[in-house]
């Protein structure tokens, strides 16, 4: 019962987790504009950016591990039980939310070309 609970949490917290990486990506910018130099990149973006991840694919496993339980122990399918039913539906919402979790990791990783514009550092 609470494994079914626990996907819906654990799926938030993905997506929270990469919501925060672009908040601590926009508090590292301004830092930079503010100091009028490039500072080093934040490792908690990274940090973040894993976390989201491993949150979001946390939610699919816990799901599958819970219908093989129902299934094995209490001969009941997933979507028979309300806390199975809302852990499905979740996992199916959650599958464009590791998409975007993937995309985010794969930013954090990934070189900015341009680099910052510090603005009027004159």
């Amino acid at each position: 019962m609470t494994a079914g609970l626990l996907v819906p949490v654990l799926a938030a917290l993905g997506v929270l987790s990469s919501y925060y990486v672009q908040v601590i990506h926009g508090d590292w910018i301004d830092r930079q504009q503010a100091a009028c130099r490039h500072l080093p990149f934040p490792k908690a973006e990274h940090v973040a950016g894993w976390a989201g991840l491993a949150l979001g694919l946390s939610a699919v496993i816990v799901c599958v591990l819970l219908a093989r339980r129902l299934r094995r122990h209490h001969s009941v399918r997933l979507g028979d039980t309300w806390p199975g039913l809302l852990a499905l539906v979740v996992v199916w919402l959650d599958v464009p939310a590791i998409l975007l979790e993937l995309f985010t990791l794969w930013a954090t990783h990934t070189p900015d070309g341009s680099g910052s514009v510090l603005g009027d550092c004159g």
